[in-house]
């Protein structure tokens, strides 16, 4: 993460190491308010669920080959429309056969 970042979590323990870093450290708490302004994190906790979900069909995954499956995750995540999905794998495709 770059010094200059801003990071949103909630009031989980774990995030005390992020305290220390370089970086604008924001939490929410959720039991005093569910949302600061704009500010929440239902995009980041909404994301590693759908990935845990779709994560779980492989029983596991390769160690080293994490950061692939994670980024369909992604992909999947930020083009969730099926027709949207489809229209950029046949230009992926098409990309490839030129």
């Amino acid at each position: 993460m770059k010094p200059d970042s801003i990071v949103y979590t909630d009031s989980f323990k774990s995030y005390n190491a992020l305290d220390v870093s370089e970086f604008t450290h924001y939490r929410i708490n959720h039991s005093k308010t569910f949302v600061n302004d704009k500010n929440h994190i239902n995009g980041i906790e909404n994301f590693w669920n759908q990935a845990k979900r779709h994560l779980r069909k492989f029983n596991g995954v390769p160690k080293e080959h994490f950061h692939l499956y994670l980024k369909e995750c992604e992909w999947r995540f930020n083009h969730s429309d099926p027709k949207s999905q489809l229209l950029q794998l046949k230009q992926w495709v098409k990309q490839g056969l030129n």
